[in-house]
């Protein structure tokens, strides 16, 4: 069976990754980057989703010798000229509760805007890069709005904030099962599949 590695120690990631392509009848491993020794740490320093990811698949194909996939992903607010963008995660600066402060930052800066005005959405970019050098990027998303208070105790981010287009609950009222048969990265990778069934070996 061929063996991806997903460039990821989140285990909740290995295994949708490894459900979808399982869904799609391919036979792969997936494997998070805990599996082998020592693999280092890609900070992510390209201006775009899809420059990140490759960076993490190319370091992470390099380290393992095995076929990478990796993914980068953000909040991309309309009313802020899609920011923040690549830098969700890291937008309020700082340490402690980041995820809070990311949040709460989003909304202040969102005050004075109208409700009508509150259109956003998830973006996801997936990169698989082979060993051989050939590589591809495929890419996810998840529109909806934003709500000027946070609601639900699942999920993570700015999930708390986030309608999804033909919901009335944010993305952290949502079930698991639920948010991910519509998300920004279970689109991408979904995407992802005819990638892989072209370009890795057949058993």
């Amino acid at each position: 069976m061929t063996r991806v590695v997903l460039a990821s120690r989140n285990a909740h990631k290995i295994e949708e990754m490894a459900r979808i392509l399982h869904d799609a009848g391919l036979h792969v491993e997936v494997v998070g980057i805990d599996a082998f020794g020592d693999v280092p740490e890609v900070a992510e320093t390209e201006p775009t989703f899809e420059g990140n990811a490759l960076l993490k698949a190319r370091a992470v194909c390099a380290a393992t010798g095995v076929a990478a996939v990796s993914d980068d992903s953000g909040l991309c607010v309309d009313a802020l000229n899609g920011m923040p963008g690549v830098l969700s995660a890291r937008w309020s600066g700082g340490t402690g509760d980041r995820d809070t402060a990311n949040l709460e930052l989003v909304l202040a800066q969102l005050g004075d805007t109208p409700d009508d005005r509150l259109g956003a959405q998830f973006r996801c970019a997936v990169a698989l890069v082979l060993p051989d050098g050939r590589e591809a990027t495929v890419g996810g998303e998840m529109r909806g709005h934003l709500v000027r208070s946070p609601r639900g105790s699942h999920g993570f981010g700015y999930d708390p904030i986030f309608v999804p287009d033909g919901e009335t609950r944010t993305s952290a009222e949502m079930t698991g099962d639920e948010k991910d048969a519509i998300s920004h990265r279970g689109n991408a990778l979904r995407a992802l599949v005819p990638v892989l069934r072209d370009l890795l070996p057949e058993d």
